[in-house]
């Protein structure tokens, strides 16, 4: 984090990156001076609603955060920046998005929790859009352009007012990650799922942070003996894990549709066990079992560099067997969830816990949907789409892999080949994926 009197007293001079958080509602001039070198600049959580016309003087800029400020609009500026890639203007009361204002070049857009109505045409001309998040607004549709938008990967649509999702989405070569509950065709007002027991937040006595995402924070808990349902009294004596979801909506959507969803999921030995919920008006929550200790995560989050692709801790290896034994656990994971009418929007290494073993633990359905309102056909695309997320995801494991000569690995290459197939229609299913890999190990 940077200050505004370092920036004025010209010790920021040469700097690529900087962060000013000080309650700005004026753009600082000082910053042309960095014009040269400043490739990342980070002005977050402060008071500003509008840049400078002559903002693309900062030719050099790749990557700006203007998230929690007070836009109206994007700025149509932002359109004539010529190395701008990523945009992030999350949490704005944004309304207007112009023709002008999104660079061609855009990689990464995040346009989170606006009040955004209608998307411009010009967005199909983003050649390199790779990840767009759209929560959180109200979209009634999107642009019929976006079906050129070829290269998109990730697209968050939660929490909008679509009726449908258009059928080019369907046909978008990359696409991997769509998450799309929140909507008026999927949207859970209040969960009614009983799968579980329900517990009020009083009857917890929360401990330690232990995490925290999108969709809310993860503490160490007990439950009160004296208090709950007979179903639950073995687990008094015994920690817990209990996720209270945030506000009204998240960055993931709506927090009603995640309890759905998790609970809709079912029971699999690979899935982190839920074992109640907290479902009050004022608060939702679940209660999970405690992740045993020795469980860690596969990878770590996407960098600025990767966008939408995972990344892993340094000198960090695989062998053949360690790959195919995660990946058969992850595609049977996935053949449940679908069987089970749920999509989960989100695989990936880092929300996948292994232990020493290579045992997995999979869960966080802040990005999944539910698909009971899609037809057999529309389920088969959208497993299609999540076949090609774990073929990203067996493929950044195989970059890392001890002995990348050897039939297993050739082998394993073909399976991803086949799982990033162009042609949704011609990847396997993930039945199909468990009986490759069950051949292999």
């Amino acid at each position: 984090m940077h200050t505004l009197e370092q920036l004025n007293d010209g010790l920021l001079h040469g700097q690529t990156r900087v962060k000013i958080a000080q309650g700005l509602s004026e753009f600082p001039a000082k910053l042309f001076e960095l014009a040269d070198t400043l490739e990342v600049l980070d002005l977050t959580d402060n008071q500003l609603s509008s840049l400078p016309d002559n903002f693309a003087d900062l030719h050099q800029l790749k990557i700006l955060f203007l998230s929690n400020n007070q836009f109206t609009y994007l700025p149509d500026v932002l359109g004539q920046c010529p190395n701008l890639e990523m945009i992030g203007f999350k949490a704005n009361q944004i309304k207007q998005v112009s023709e002008a204002s999104i660079p061609k070049q855009t990689r990464w857009l995040i346009l989170t929790d606006n009040q955004i109505e209608q998307l411009p045409d010009s967005i199909g001309q983003c050649y390199r859009l790779e990840k767009l998040a759209l929560a959180g607004n109200r979209l009634t549709s999107l642009p019929e352009s976006m079906a050129n938008c070829h290269q998109l990967a990730l697209i968050r649509l939660s929490a909008n007012q679509l009726t449908t999702l258009p059928d080019w989405l369907f046909s978008l070569p990359n696409l991997a990650w769509l998450a799309f509950s929140g909507n008026a065709f999927s949207h859970v007002e209040h969960c009614e799922n009983t799968r579980v027991p329900t517990v009020k937040l009083s009857q917890c006595q929360l401990g330690k942070l232990l995490g925290q995402g999108a969709s809310g924070l993860i503490y160490q808990a007990r439950l009160h003996t004296e208090l709950l349902p007979a179903a639950l009294t073995a687990l008094a004596d015994n920690d817990v894990a209990i996720k209270l979801f945030k506000g009204m909506v998240t960055s993931d959507g709506y927090p009603a549709d995640e309890l759905d969803c998790c609970l809709s999921a079912g029971e699999h030995p690979n899935l982190i066990n839920v074992v109640a919920q907290i479902n009050q008006p004022e608060q939702l929550g679940l209660v999970m079992e405690l992740i045993p200790a020795d469980y860690a995560n596969l990878g770590l989050p996407p960098s600025l560099q990767t966008c939408s692709r995972d990344t892993f801790e340094p000198n960090t290896r695989f062998s053949e067997s360690r790959i195919i034994k995660i990946a058969t656990q992850m595609a049977d994971i996935l053949a449940h969830l679908h069987q089970n009418g749920i999509s989960h929007g989100d695989i990936y290494a880092h929300n996948t816990m292994i232990n020493k073993q290579d045992n997995v633990l999979f869960g966080d359905f802040g990005a999944a949907s539910n698909l009971r309102q899609f037809s057999p056909e529309r389920r088969g695309l959208m497993q299609a789409i999540e076949v090609r997320a774990l073929g990203y995801m067996i493929e950044d494991m195989l970059n890392l892999i001890d002995h990348p000569v050897s039939p297993k690995a050739e082998a394993l290459h073909q399976l991803v080949h086949d799982c990033l197939h162009a042609n949704l229609n011609a990847r396997p299913s993930f039945n199909e994926l468990k009986q490759q890999l069950a051949n292999m190990a």
